[in-house]
This record gives structure tokens, C-alpha cells and sequence, in this order.
């Protein structure tokens, strides 16, 4: 077909119609120039959604780090003049920063090492050995997603009132040891693309399903795993429920815990800076986890979106 149009245009250029070698350098040239506007095009939608969703990051810092009196001014001051760094150092004592971080730690560490022990053994079973209805409770476990938290809420809370954990960090972290749904369909989608001649060679050589588990699969899904991890950390920080209904001593709280507390004791004129500086305080280790992990929890994010 591309020799007949070269000899058809040739023969019109013969005759003094067309010249093949402008037409295709033409055609080339448009093809770039399309492809440039389209480059355009894509930069210029993916730094308007860069600005408007780091638009609230920037509002935070910012009226953090503002004199009272400029908090509300109109037209609002994006950059604050002078900049009070004393909001920060004012804060700290008011939300208890040290116990609360500790805390807010501790159950998210907890809460990471149980997910990632726990949803990472159930997702194994489910992918790689067969055992009678493993398919109908992965459907059941995948139908527990459904449910809103809102209508458990109140058993779990009767179960753990009868076990004497209230006031206690084990409602936040024991849980989590027992697996979570959507850990477990995550981890076991990428499983699934491991191939089973990895796991068939080990046990010709005597390896145990548990040594294959910890020897083989664990080690190629590094990128996954890392995600659940970094899920689980994030629900773990970020969690402000749990807390609230199981904690009641004060040095047991964690840091959105305090920073609803003085917010809540606040009557009449509120420290919005204060709440401000706090509210970034809290936003930093997760900034952080995410420039350690981000090449992981990309990649991670990428490979469990393959198809088994």
C-alpha cells in the first residue's frame, strides 16, 4: 500500500503535482507539532491539579505561621509578613507534643506490624494453596468490606468493654493483627503473579510452605508490601475515631486526639494559628514517610495493578 501511494505520488510529481519528499517531511512535521501540543497540553493540565490540590498544604503553612491578626484578613495574605515562628513553640505544650507523638507512634508501628504480618499470611493461603472453600470465604472476607464501620462500632466496643482493654492501646493494635480485607485482596492479587515453578522447585527441595512463604514470596513483593505498610501506617497516625472512643486518660492520647482536645477547650476566641501550627506538625511524618517510600509505594502501586 506504501509502495502503491509512492508510486501514484511520484507519478503526480512527474507530472508536476506533488513531491513525495515534501509531502512526507510535511506530514512528519505535523505529526511533531502535534505531538508537542499534546505534550503542552498534558503539562499544562498536570501542574493546574498540582497547584490546586497543594493549594490546601500551602493555606496550612501558611496560616500557621501568620499573626492572628492576619488569619482572616480580606483579601486573604498567602504569604505571611512577619512570620511568627513562635506559633509552633506555643503549641507544643498545649497539645502535650512528646506523649502524644510517642503514642500516636507506638499505635502506628503496632498497627503496621501487625497488618503487614497478619494480611500478608491470610493473602499467602488464598493464592497459593488449596484447601476446601478457600474461594467462597475470599468472597466473604471480600464482602466484610462492605460494611460500614458505624454498624460494628458498638459490639466491638462491648467485646473489648468485657475484655477490660478500654483505656488501653490494645483495641487500636490487636485488631490489626488479625487482618484486614483489603490488605489481603492487595497482597493476594500480587501473589497470584509469582510464578508457582518458584514455589513448586522449593518444595522438590524440601522447603516448607512457610519457608516459601518467607523465603520466596515475601521477598519478590517487597514493593507491595511496602504499601500495605505504608496504608497501614497512615490509617494508624491518622485515626482519630479509635482513640476517641477507647482512650480516656490524657497520657495515653494521641496527637489528633490532643489537637481535637484544644480545639474543643477553646471557648470564645479560638488559636486558629496555634491549631494550625499543630495541624502541620502532625501532616510531617507523613511528608516524610512519603519521600523515604515514594519509589516503593509507586512501584507497589503499579505492579499490584497487573493482571494475575
Amino acid at each position: 500500500m506504501g509502495l502503491l501511494c509512492r508510486k501514484v505520488l511520484g507519478f503526480r510529481h512527474e507530472r508536476g503535482v506533488v513531491p513525495v519528499a515534501n509531502f512526507n517531511a510535511s506530514l512528519l512535521g505535523s505529526k511533531k507539532k502535534r505531538e508537542a501540543l499534546g505534550r503542552g497540553i498534558a503539562y499544562l493540565l498536570l501542574i493546574t491539579l498540582s497547584v490546586i490540590f497543594a493549594f490546601p498544604l500551602f493555606w496550612l503553612l501558611s496560616t500557621s505561621l501568620k499573626p492572628d491578626t492576619q488569619i482572616f484578613m480580606f483579601p486573604p495574605k498567602l504569604i505571611p509578613n512577619p512570620i511568627v515562628w513562635q506559633n509552633y513553640i506555643k503549641v507544643l505544650p498545649l497539645l502535650r507534643f512528646r506523649v502524644t507523638v510517642v503514642n500516636s507512634l507506638v499505635i502506628a508501628f503496632g498497627e503496621v506490624m501487625g497488618t503487614v504480618i497478619s494480611s500478608s499470611l491470610v493473602a499467602y493461603s488464598f493464592a497459593r494453596l488449596r484447601w476446601p472453600g478457600r474461594d467462597i470465604l475470599f468472597v466473604a472476607l471480600l464482602s466484610t468490606m462492605m460494611i460500614p464501620y458505624a454498624v460494628t462500632m458498638i459490639p466491638i466496643f462491648i467485646v473489648f468493654n468485657k475484655l477490660g482493654w478500654i483505656n488501653t492501646f490494645k483495641p487500636l493494635i490487636v485488631p490489626s493483627f488479625l487482618g484486614n480485607a483489603f490488605y489481603i485482596f492487595l497482597l493476594r492479587q500480587f501473589f497470584l503473579t509469582i510464578p508457582t515453578d518458584l514455589s513448586d522447585a522449593a518444595r522438590i527441595d524440601g522447603c516448607s510452605e512457610l519457608g516459601i512463604y518467607w523465603r520466596i514470596v515475601l521477598p519478590l513483593s517487597k514493593s507491595t508490601v511496602a504499601v500495605v505498610a505504608i496504608f497501614a501506617f497512615l490509617n494508624g497516625w491518622n485515626d482519630f475515631l479509635g482513640p476517641l472512643i477507647y482512650l480516656n486518660d490524657q497520657n495515653k492520647w494521641t496527637l489528633s486526639l490532643a489537637l481535637h482536645a484544644m480545639r474543643s477547650a477553646q471557648i470564645g476566641e479560638i488559636n486558629w494559628s496555634g491549631i494550625m501550627a499543630g495541624s502541620a506538625m502532625m501532616t510531617v511524618p507523613i511528608i516524610i514517610l512519603f519521600f523515604f517510600t515514594q519509589k516503593s509505594f509507586i512501584q507497589g502501586i503499579t505492579l499490584t495493578g497487573l493482571k494475575e
